[in-house]
């Protein structure tokens, strides 16, 4: 890998979504965004739900949602496996919509601490969902 860039791999359970060399990604983390450059320290990080943002030069050149997972960066690479991966221009707003409301039915319904952690999770992704098409809509 030319020490100028990063190998990133997004894999879902079901494929590999992104495999590239890249000059930057940007992961949304468990406690917070953070940029992979090449030359970072090692690291391992939850992966809360929101938009990895892949970066070629100074542009965006893809933003995929992800709804949670584990990141494994090291001085070379950066790995993100995704409980489910989607190109935020993929992403249907009605459909987001509809995952919601159910979701918060299913958070108002929740009989035990399993059924809502469970509902609060969905009410993320959703919202996650709703918010990356939105602020891609203002770039």
């Amino acid at each position: 890998m030319a020490d100028n860039k990063v190998a990133f791999e997004l894999v879902s359970p079901e494929r590999l979504v992104v495999s590239l060399p890249v000059d930057m990604v940007v992961v949304p983390g468990g406690e917070g965004d953070f940029g992979v450059l090449p030359g970072h320290a090692p690291l391992i990080a939850s992966v809360r739900p929101g938009v990895i943002e892949i970066y070629e030069g100074r542009e965006v050149s893809d933003r995929i949602f992800v709804a949670g997972g584990f990141a494994e960066v090291t001085s070379e690479r950066c790995t993100v496996l995704a409980e489910s991966a989607v190109r935020v221009s993929d992403i249907d707003v009605g459909r987001a919509e509809k995952d919601l409301q159910t979701a918060q039915d299913a958070l108002a319904d929740a009989g035990d601490d399993g059924a809502r952690a469970d509902a609060e999770r969905r009410v993320d992704v959703a919202l996650g969902q709703i918010a990356a098409v939105r602020r891609s809509a203002m770039h």
